[in-house]
């Protein structure tokens, strides 16, 4: 990859993201491919591009003269030409092109490929004549780098989209610590020092105020203005003399000057505001330059030193933060700033209304493309070779987000009724639509196709289950069978499909001839075969596990299909086979269908929900739709369990018969009975626990591909194969020959086929029992073990309703069996309360999604802000005022007398019955009566607005009479302090309520929000909500999946170079930019960190963070999970202090999508008390504690082991407190759970033992010594200054073992996860931590260890030795992993990642990393 100074040149072409140091470190990956740097002008193999990694000198016309790129020679000259133009001695460029040895480059080949092009070869830049698309992307380039532009306002993505919080994040105080290696500089800070944790409240509600950054200093301005003049477009004459634009520039002294842009360059006119003459000014006023930088320079004097500060301003601020996203839809924040803030301050800009003629032309013809042509070259494309691989790949993923945009800009405006219909005198559901050359449709039942399985709610559901279908298709990337571009949006109520225009979907076919050549044309009754059709249909049934059947026409004549009779075949006017209609690419779930699709359900039981009541209901209406289908993960997941089940029956089969290990082998390939997975792996760091570079677990296989193609290791299939430990190392030397085994699934199964003959009726009914097999093992296997790995800990607990979705998802549940899983967790423990009330929310906000959408389906857009305001009001603010009333203009009502608006008579009582009726509806779960008295508005409000696609102003909102009195935000500035202490703003301009006499009244939006939580104006946008068929990047993920099987056969540093690898391909692919780019940092940020390269691991961390908040979110689960893993980092390498801001920015997010005290914040409150104790908090580390001890208590009970652990912890804090009474009972307690679960000789429980009876001894010396003290006190005994200097109140602590330094097994090997610490495994998951800790075991001190006989020696170390020794100084011992009372090892209980359960009771003190929720 290319290194340079980052930037976006939008002048290249095909664009590629690019940041200095993209590699994990600056002096580790991005000069190790440079040992391997040849000398000689020879090139290397291509299988050695990776590694040749130059230095390339560029000659340039101007001043510097020459400049160095560091490249690779497999890059394109683009590439270079981009990295050119984005260092800072090159800005002024942006129309040249690059020669060698006098020969002009093509832009679009390698370096490779040029003519005697090596190492050693020198370019030169040369400037080119303009033309008129060159000098109008020059001017926007020009202004980008001057930041003249105002604030553009994104019509597709909303305000502030892409924004991070990083900078504000990260230790906002000017005079912070600076970072230190080993923690040097700050193991021994002042206690007195304030730190970021300061004020924390555990219990108040999130604050909304974090969610956006602090108000931002202004930039140093360069220029006042730049624009088009109103002299454009020349005319005739002077066209021909190579005139292209007219400029007009006012220079910071005030001075305006007319510019000509022609051919040659930039110079001054004489032209005025009332006088045309275009021609250059005469000297001395005459000035001209090939570049609008160098001439502005010349016309205005204070030019230079505004714009290097400006440069210096710029380089302030994270890179990645200030990239332009040009390879994925950036996160739209739900909650922006006021109108009036400064974050957001419209100013007057002239040339904002002119950037479409500058970006497109005066025809705006070139921003038109054929996209279908696009996608079907580029999926042409060769991919025999490594570096065509990464090419394809790379122009797919750029091709999809450019796709993706222009489809959404179509799709906004078909739903604003902004386009024409091509046929106008359809029903509105029926119109069809071309807009940049995207063909749009509303996800409707406009020509009834689906008025048997649900009518139009089928079709909104079949547009989704098709874009799935086609990602499918796109990742299993089929030679020879085309995919349309597929995007569904939406917006306003309306869900608007938009597809690329197949070749002769529309064109008029012969009477007699079907419009579509394979699969069903009119549904079932009219079957179209083509034998073209055949091969790619069988490879992508293949991938799919799609059985080859039959199916039967309205005549009863047999059609076999390779696929579902809905998936249809059409073969293009340009000769390429296209698939259509993908929603049925799975069997349907006819467990679910039989049970609720029918229209009423009499004598059914309810229900319960945690809320629920209980009581039977006589029925229940049916489920909305027949569309309910199987998930792809449950058909890969039922896959591998009929393998594991096969394999288990061949190798008793082979034992009974007493054949060898080699009976059954083949050599590798040779079987088609494996087929690989799509490769689509999660992140490391998910909820399942899959650990990077570590032995797979099972929780770590979900996802993951087979070890071979042919052969399969007995091992890897499932670990039930084997019978006992033993014999999983035995058979994992044998192998399998898969070639009997055969699965597939017939997805038209229970679609009402009607065989013909008793053998088709035969196989047919052997085919639904095997798709009713499936349905019931979801809710027999998959459900139940999802419920108890949550319970168990085995995952990581949601954090919100995407994240509880997406776990869901993964395991193969589909989202309507959320009020399933609800009713089965009742009973299922305390600690899955918590899940009851994300699923309740989650449902909760999906039905108050319908019921918006149905109102504002036909709702004219200027009333949408008006009717989501008062359906708010109806559900969030009932308690403030329970009779609101809309907002509706009845002016502009007179103006839509056709328009049906209804929203104003929804009410309270109405919106919330109709909510519970709708859960009822559609997840068969019944809300208690008193569910509107449990729910968190913040976090409600938050899944509201991002399934609508709302942005919320920011303000103090009030949901109840007692949360205070109301004052509105003016200009970001509030008067009311919001929870936490946090104000917004400064508190100028205060309005008294009631203060009609002010000189400016109050408006509309002011008068109603003292008597109502929401008003219209607080929705200041809706955004679409966006879902593509992007694929993944399958070389990428395999690379990076070869590094981690790499690592985990101890090949270290093939491991590492396959990585490094891994990260440059995704890097190139996807662009810096991206969503799964930042998947990646995060995953190998955790595995560096693990190889003990903090420094690495907190590079990458960071940038994962950046990243993550821009592409998916400042406030997802996601991007919370990335900060939480960079305060771990961040405190290993020494940066506490930095480290607790991050954790405190995470811990206040947390609170706004889920609230307080979620299960897996004991963890994280945890390690935020063991970064107290290391910079010498004690007394606030014990508040942390606590903190995790309150709300570890109402879910593990209170004489559990996790609450054992947590005191012992706690006592060893409130030692170090000096406060050694509650220390005693804290342990004492610790002792007693130990004693009576593990019994009197656990090491657990001998271990409290020891550290009770140095703690009571300790504590009866301070008594004894206190009650000296008062009784010479009392006889007026005086104390010589000698007596008085060597005397303490507080006798040494006699405590043999560091604070968080004992693995407590089985309660702390199962609480807390290994970390793997300075190239070891830690037993209780303690990190490196600050001043060096490298040890988490907490041992006796072998001095102070307790004899058989219970006595115990007084310890001889001083304070100060015993506190060093506490907070894990060079005494500290590391135990290995203990084993549970049983005597059996507890698998995985030691993976990293898990932060939920057991993991997340936190046993040992030192920080933990955390497990990623997606």
């Amino acid at each position: 990859m290319t290194h340079s100074v980052p930037g976006q040149d939008e002048l290249a072409v095909g664009p590629s993201e690019s940041c200095p140091g993209s590699s994990p470190s600056a002096d580790g990956a991005s000069q190790e491919p440079q040992t391997g740097q040849s000398t000689a002008d020879e090139k290397p193999s291509e299988e050695e591009a990776v590694d040749y990694v130059f230095q390339l000198p560029v000659k340039l016309p101007h001043e510097p003269h020459q400049l160095h790129i560091m490249l690779s020679a497999q890059e394109q000259v683009q590439d270079l030409r981009q990295a050119i133009v984005e260092v800072p001695d090159a800005f002024q460029y942006s129309c040249f092109h690059l020669e060698h040895h006098g020969k002009r480059i093509n832009d679009f080949v390698q370096l490779c490929d040029v003519p005697d092009f090596g190492p050693r070869s020198e370019l030169t830049l040369v400037e080119d004549p303009y033309t008129e698309k060159d000098a109008r992307l020059h001017v926007i380039r020009v202004r980008e780098l001057l930041a003249v532009f105002g604030d553009r306002t994104d019509t597709v993505f909303g305000a502030m989209a892409g924004i991070s919080l990083f900078n504000a994040a990260m230790d906002p105080a000017p005079d912070a610590p600076p970072l230190a290696v080993n923690g040097a500089s700050e193991a021994h800070a002042a206690p007195t020092e304030p730190h970021p944790m300061q004020g924390y409240d555990f219990d108040a509600p999130g604050s909304m105020s974090h969610l956006l950054p602090p108000d931002p200093m202004p930039a140093p301005r360069v220029v006042k203005a730049l624009s088009l003049s109103p002299w454009n477009p020349p005319p005739y004459s002077f066209r021909q003399r190579g005139h292209l634009l007219y400029l007009q520039l006012t220079t910071l002294e005030g001075e305006q000057h007319q510019i000509t842009a022609s051919v040659a360059g930039f110079f001054t006119n004489r032209c005025s505001n009332t006088k045309f003459d275009p021609l250059p000014r005469l000297p001395p006023r005459h000035a001209s330059a090939h570049s609008l930088l160098t001439l502005i320079a010349q016309l205005s004097p204070s030019f230079a030193a505004a714009f290097a500060a400006l440069q210096e301003f710029n380089a302030q601020k994270d890179p990645l933060a200030a990239f332009p996203l040009t390879s994925a839809i950036p996160a739209s924040p739900w909650l922006v700033p006021a109108p009036d803030s400064p974050l957001c301050t419209h100013v007057s800009d002239l040339t904002r209304t002119q950037e479409s003629f500058l970006i497109g032309g005066i025809e705006n013809a070139e921003t038109l493309r054929d996209w279908n042509e696009e996608f079907q070259s580029t999926r042409e494309m060769p991919s025999d070779t490594m570096q065509a691989r990464v090419f394809r790949e790379r122009l797919t993923s750029k091709l999809f987000a450019d796709y993706n945009e222009a489809a959404v800009r179509g799709a906004i405006l078909v739903a604003r009724n902004e386009v024409p219909a091509l046929n106008p005198t359809e029903d509105a559901d029926g119109q069809i639509f071309v807009y940049n050359n995207v063909f749009l449709s509303f996800g409707a039942d406009g020509a009834g196709t689906f008025a048997s399985v649900g009518g139009h709610e089928a079709a909104r559901v079949a547009t989704g289950k098709d874009v799935a279908g086609v990602r499918a298709i796109n990742q299993l990337d089929v030679d020879g069978l085309f995919t349309p571009g597929t995007v569904v949006v939406d917006y306003l109520g309306k869900r608007i499909v938009a597809q690329t225009i197949v070749p002769g979907i529309f064109k008029q076919r012969e009477p007699g001839e079907h419009q579509i050549d394979y699969g069903g044309v009119e549904g079932r009754d009219v079957v179209a075969t083509n034998a073209a059709f055949v091969a790619p249909f069988e490879k992508m049934s293949q991938g799919l596990k799609v059985k080859k059947h039959a199916v039967w026409d309205k005549d009863g004549q047999r059609h076999d299909l390779e696929a579902s009779v809905e998936t249809k075949g059409l073969l293009g006017t340009d000769g390429r086979k296209y698939v259509l209609d993908l929603y049925r690419i799975t069997p349907l779930d006819i467990s679910w269908i039989e049970q609720h699709c029918d229209q009423g359900m009499p004598g059914a039981g309810p229900h319960h929900g945690h809320h629920g009541h209980h009581g039977a209901t006589s029925s229940r209406p049916g489920y909305p739709h027949r569309m309910s289908v199987l998930r792809p993960e449950l058909i890969d997941a039922y896959y591998k369990s009929k393998l594991a089940s096969f394999v288990t029956t061949e190798l008793q089969r082979r034992r009974s018969t007493g054949d060898g290990t080699d009976g059954g082998t083949k050599k590798n390939g040779d079987t088609e009975g494996v087929a690989k997975t799509d490769g689509a792996q999660e992140p490391a760091l998910n909820l399942n626990g899959a650990q990077v570079g570590t032995p797979t677990t099972k929780g770590a296989q979900e996802g993951a591909p087979m070890a071979d193609e042919g052969m399969t290791d007995v091992g890897v299939v499932d670990a039930s194969v084997a019978e006992s430990q033993d014999d999983r190392m035995e058979l994992g030397q044998e192998r399998v020959d898969l070639s009997g085994f055969q699965f597939a699934l017939n997805p038209d199964a229970f679609t009402g086929q009607c065989p013909q003959t008793d053998e088709e009726k035969t196989e047919w009914a052997q085919d639904e029992q095997e798709v009713r097999a499936a349905g019931e093992y979801l809710l027999a296997t998959v459900i139940p073990q999802l419920i108890r790995d949550l319970r168990e800990g085995d995952v990581g607990f949601p954090m919100d309703g995407k994240a509880l979705a997406g776990l869901l998802q993964r395991r193969g549940i589909n989202v309507r069996y959320l009020g399933l899983i609800g009713q089965k967790v009742v009973d299922a423990g305390p600690r899955l309360h918590a899940l009851i009330e994300i699923a309740e929310r989650e449902m909760i906000s999906r039905a108050f999604k319908h019921i918006a959408n149905r109102h504002l389906q036909s709702l004219p857009p200027p009333f949408a802000a008006s009717c989501l305001a008062h359906l708010l009001n109806c559900l969030l603010g009932a308690d403030l005022n329970d009779r609101p009333d809309a907002e509706v203009d009845q002016t502009v009502k007179m103006l839509f007398a056709e328009a049906k608006i209804d929203y104003p008579e929804a009410t309270p009582t109405t919106l919330r019955a109709e909510i519970a009726m709708q859960v009822s509806l559609r997840f068969r779960y019944e809300l208690g009566d008193d569910w509107t008295s449990t729910i968190k508005h913040v976090p409600l409000l938050r899944e509201i607005a991002l399934k609508l696609g709302l942005q919320l102003g920011l303000r103090d909102y009030r949901f109840a009479k007692t949360d205070g009195a109301v004052t509105p935000l003016a200009n970001g500035e509030s008067a009311a302090p919001l929870t936490n202490g946090h104000v917004l703003g400064n508190g100028k301009k205060k309005k008294k309520n009631g203060d009609h006499g002010a000189a400016s009244p109050p408006t509309n939006g002011e008068i109603r929000r003292a008597t109502y939580t929401f008003v219209a104006e607080d929705v200041i946008n809706i955004v679409p909500v966006v879902k593509d068929a992007a694929p993944k990047s399958l070389l990428a993920d395999e690379t990076f999946e070869a590094g981690r099987q790499s690592f985990g056969h101890g090949q270290k540093e093939v491991g590492q170079e396959l990585l490094l690898e891994s990260l440059s391909l995704h890097e190139q692919i996807y662009g810096i930019l991206h969503p799964e780019v930042a998947r990646f940092y995060s995953q190998l940020s955790m595995l560096y960190y693990q190889l003990d390269d903090k420094a690495t691991a907190v590079e990458l961390a960071r940038k994962a963070v950046v990243i993550s908040e821009r592409t998916v979110g400042v406030d997802s689960a996601e991007t919370i999970l990335c900060y939480l893993n960079l305060g771990l980092f961040e405190h290993a390498t020494g940066h506490t202090h930095g480290a607790l801001h991050v954790m405190r920015h995470a811990l206040e997010m947390w609170k706004v999508i889920y609230g307080p005290h979620h299960p897996d914040a004991i963890t994280t409150t945890n390690n935020v008390a063991v970064m107290l104790q290391s910079l010498k908090h004690y007394h606030d580390s014990r508040a942390w504690f606590e903190a995790s001890l309150r709300i570890s208590d109402p879910i593990f009970g209170r004489h559990s082991l996790h609450t054992a652990t947590l005191l012992f912890q706690l006592a060893q804090a409130l030692a170090l407190d000096h406060d050694s009474k509650p220390a005693v009972h804290r342990m004492r307690d610790a002792y007693t759970i130990f004693l009576n679960e593990l019994g009197p000789a656990d090491k657990n429980t001998k271990e409290a033992e020891t550290w009770l009876e140095q703690l009571t001894q300790n504590a009866v010396s301070i008594a004894k010594h206190a009650k000296d003290m008062q009784a010479r006190r009392l006889r007026h005994v005086l104390f010589t200054p000698r007596l008085l200097l060597g005397s303490t109140t507080r006798p040494p602590l006699q405590m043999p073992v560091a604070v968080g330094q004992a693995a407590l097994s089985p309660a702390r090997v199962a609480l807390r996860p290994a970390v793997a610490v300075d190239g070891r495994a830690s037993a209780s998951g303690g990190g490196s931590g600050s001043g060096g800790r490298s040890g988490s075991g907490i041992a006796p001190h072998p001095s102070s260890s307790s004899s058989s006989s219970g006595k115990m020696a007084r310890d001889s170390r001083s304070i100060d030795e015993l506190i060093q020794f506490i907070e894990g100084g060079k005494d500290a011992a590391t135990r290995a992993t203990r084993t549970t009372a049983g005597g059996k090892k507890r698998p995985g209980r030691t993976n990293p990642k898990r932060r939920g359960g057991m993991a997340a009771a936190a046993a040992a003190v030192a920080p933990v990393p955390t497990v990623s929720s997606v």
